[in-house]
């Protein structure tokens, strides 16, 4: 037997019928477990333990990291500093059911967030409008993130005053994009001739700070909670995908969280030589210490998953994007810069680079099963992507020789290749769930924490100052202390113009 053929043998992980296959990472035996040993060598067995026991893994904030208990669907006790956290999770699970039984009449939804608390539902409201036969309710759902007008006046353009709703998601409910786009969308409303009172019928808030929130008009009974042991990346199995279950329904919802469940218990109990998350990893790993590689691809052969990418680039990046470890010494390995969009079209985009460039960037292809339209073509097309995304696999991992040098393709370029046996909530939220149980993982491998983000908060300080000066209208700003001579030079060309 071959040694590829072998690989190959030795090379498909299973968990919930989807199928990781790792053959053409190029990983043999004797390095997968040295792999495994060095996983068990970094404490990485404790870390899982420790992350679902509500230990305060998020050193630098001192908190525990415990999103796992927002999908904690069988309510076994999780307890943190001795207090179980399930009531108050099962609590927001009655009110999200409530409201959605209560909603009627509801033409469009503005859902105002960033960052965490955009991503997550944006992700599921579109992949999830592509399962064959979902039943929707038909509300609009609108998502508003960017500062940038442009998309809050295409979303007013659209949505009918009367009869819109609005969530304004916040952890801290004092991002500044987001409170100036709800009071935007507020005095909208106004303009439109929405009363005071139906305002408030209409504003509702998830957010950690709920006296923030009823500072800003939202009623009491509108706020629902999540709390700081809850990363804003890994926010959407709380109230964050309140909109998932008002478009698609409650048990939708719940099916989306038992996906992740179920996920969460494999990550939680499988040794780790069959445990999908910790092998993704450590096969990320084992290319970052041969090859050095600096970045890595996402492409779901499914255009449900477009914005699958977009959304493990901030889980990635935002998580494990560090020099530092744990301990305040430099890194070896931290995040890759990650990026991705749908196959095929990413084959006549960026592919040349991964047959041909210099640079080796290991990809991750997801594929799906059954076809995600009941079109009478699916089946014929399904098989042609499904064809495009086997094809793609084997041509980086086995490269071609030929006479002309602008022919050959060198090859030896990894990948993986996860199947998933249909896209629905379940398997969102398995996939999902997988992907955030990897990021993790590889943050205990590096020694980094994946649960803060401070080099977020830098440059929002120093933006302070020049909206300032921006404001001022002055074109002779100086230099100082808050803002560069490249920067005050800038803010004159924009303000020579006003």
């Amino acid at each position: 037997m071959s040694v590829q053929a072998q690989l190959a043998n030795q090379s498909i992980h299973s968990a919930l019928d989807m199928v990781l296959d790792t053959a053409y990472q190029g990983i043999d035996t004797a390095h997968w477990k040295k792999l495994f040993a060095s996983a068990r060598q970094s404490q990485l067995e404790q870390f899982i333990v420790d992350m679902f026991a509500g230990k305060h893994i998020n050193n630098s904030e001192d908190r525990p990291a415990l999103h796992s208990a927002l999908r904690n669907l069988s309510k076994t006790p999780v307890l943190i500093d001795g207090k179980d956290v399930m009531p108050a999770v099962t609590e927001v699970w009655h009110r999200i059911e409530a409201l959605c039984n209560k909603w009627v009449g509801v033409t469009d939804v503005i859902h105002i967030g960033i960052g965490g608390s955009d991503f997550g539902p944006r992700l599921a409201i579109e992949a999830l409008a592509h399962v064959p036969g979902i039943e929707s309710r038909g509300m609009r759902m609108h998502f508003l993130a960017n500062i940038d007008t442009a998309e809050l006046a295409r979303i007013l353009a659209r949505a009918q005053p009367h009869s819109t709703r609005v969530i304004v998601v916040s952890k801290s409910f004092t991002t500044l994009e987001t409170s100036m786009n709800a009071k935007a969308v507020v005095a909208w409303l106004k303009d439109s001739g929405c009363t005071t009172s139906q305002i408030a019928h209409a504003l509702y808030a998830v957010t950690a700070n709920i006296p923030a929130a009823k500072g800003f008009g939202v009623s009491e009974e509108n706020i629902f909670p999540f709390w700081d042991w809850v990363g804003g990346r890994y926010s959407v199995w709380s109230a964050v995908g309140l909109p998932i279950a008002l478009q698609y329904g409650f048990e939708t919802f719940k099916q989306f969280l038992a996906g992740a469940e179920a996920m969460d218990l494999h990550f939680k109990n499988a040794p780790l030589e069959q445990n999908l998350p910790v092998i993704m990893a450590l096969s990320l790993l084992y290319q970052q210490e041969k090859h050095d590689i600096k970045a890595y691809a996402a492409i779901p052969y499914a255009d449900a998953l477009d914005w699958f990418p977009k959304w493990l680039q901030q889980l990635d990046m935002e998580s494990n994007g560090k020099s530092v470890d744990r301990d305040g010494k430099p890194v070896k390995h931290s995040s890759p810069v990650v990026f991705g969009s749908a196959g095929s079209n990413a084959q006549h985009s960026y592919f040349q680079l991964f047959h041909q460039g210099t640079e080796i960037i290991p990809i991750d292809f997801i594929a799906v099963r059954e076809p995600m339209s009941d079109r009478p073509e699916a089946v014929a097309h399904h098989r042609i992507l499904l064809s495009n995304c086997l094809a793609q696999a084997q041509a980086l991992a086995n490269g071609k020789t030929a006479s002309n040098p602008n022919d050959v393709y060198p090859g030896k370029r990894p990948s993986n290749l996860l199947l998933l046996p249909k896209l629905n909530p379940f398997y969102l939220g398995a996939l999902l769930a997988l992907y955030e149980n990897r990021t993790a993982t590889l943050g205990a491998l590096w020694n980094i924490n994946s649960f803060d983000q401070p080099g977020v908060e830098y440059g929002k300080v120093l933006a302070k100052p020049i909206e300032k000066a921006l404001a001022s209208h002055q074109d002779d700003i100086a230099a100082s202390a808050d803002i560069d001579a490249v920067t005050a030079a800038r803010i004159n060309l924009l303000n020579s113009n006003n």
